[in-house]
């Protein structure tokens, strides 16, 4: 396994990290502590979830799942998205967010977590008041280093700023969707990045399994894909992502690869990335994902990979979670 450090700190990450938005949902819990237990085996140490995955499963199932095992993983969770109905149930105050990390902690079954992210910007609060949060919470021992999620360039750049100035503890890192199909980050956030060496960390790098090949045009989506599974889904599927999937489909098969391997080699390689985490709903996906390790891509690849994905630097995001207003 690779390791790299995340962002300016000198937290060690494995380069392909576990996803665990599908624990409790599309994975059974025996399921999912299988596909834990062989990551950690595998050499996999960063593990991620968040609060309201499977409506607080997820966490539940890697507390029962690191069990003797905690130290070998840099567990990381989120709040901030909506986790109930009504005043304080969601955002980055103060309040939300110390009562969301005590439950988190519970579930998880640890007294601390290795990094905690803001899932999303909050324009209803002040920044100065989540980051002084924050702040307490690496004091108190609970958090050891924090991260944001779904933040813009200029939100990110206003809250190390506002650190900076206050002497807060500083974002370390920043996820957000970055594939193949989305290379939208490249505009502004990649070279805040570099700028500021913060580590990225993307999500959706098989834009959902598009960059798998499993989805064609015109036919029908794979009994248990996540198309299959949750129809909202299907608004990603256009016909030019599709039409993508095949072309990395036809770029790994003349190189001996699966397209999978090959999306998350090239994602691996590029500037500012930390660690890409990716799901699995099996251990054979695991596996499947953990080939992309040894990828090595010469030129002529990553300009064909590049001429072939360039369109999508461009427009909305593949996914981008904010807040109802």
């Amino acid at each position: 396994m690779d390791y790299r450090q995340l962002g300016p700190s000198g937290l060690q990450v494995s380069a392909l990290g576990l996803g665990t938005n599908a624990f409790g949902k599309r994975a059974d819990q025996t399921g999912s502590i299988e596909i834990i237990h062989a990551a950690l085996d595998q050499g996999i140490n960063f593990i991620d979830t968040a609060n309201i995955y499977a409506g607080t499963e997820s966490e539940r199932m890697i507390g029962v799942a690191l069990e003797g095992r905690r130290q070998q993983a840099v567990l990381t969770t989120k709040a901030g998205l909506v986790a109930r109905k009504g005043p304080n149930g969601s955002g980055s105050s103060r309040h939300h967010l110390m009562q969301e990390l005590e439950d988190s902690l519970r579930r998880l079954r640890t007294d601390y977590v290795d990094l905690y992210q803001i899932h999303t910007f909050d324009p209803r609060t002040p920044l100065e008041e989540t980051l002084r949060t924050l702040d307490d919470m690496i004091s108190s021992g609970k958090v050891r280093y924090i991260g944001a999620s779904n933040y813009w360039a200029w939100e990110l750049m206003k809250a190390l700023s506002i650190s900076e100035a206050k002497n807060f503890s500083r974002y370390i890192s920043i996820q957000c969707s970055y594939s193949l199909a989305d290379r939208t980050p490249e505009q502004e956030l990649v070279p805040l990045c570099l700028d500021q060496g913060i580590g990225m960390i993307p999500y959706f790098p098989l834009a959902g399994g598009i960059l798998t090949g499993k989805y064609n045009a015109g036919t029908t989506a794979p009994a248990g894909s996540r198309a299959d599974t949750d129809p909202n889904f299907r608004r990603f599927l256009s016909d030019s992502r599709i039409k993508l999937g095949e072309t990395i489909g036809h770029i790994a098969a003349d190189l001996g690869h699966s397209p999978t391997a090959l999306s998350l080699a090239w994602l691996m390689g590029r500037p500012a990335v930390s660690t890409v985490i990716v799901g699995a709903t099996k251990v054979e996906q695991l596996k499947e994902n953990l080939k992309s390790i040894s990828i090595s891509l010469d030129q002529h690849t990553l300009d064909n990979l590049d001429q072939a994905s360039s369109s999508f630097r461009h427009g909305e995001p593949f996914a981008f979670y904010r807040l109802p207003q």
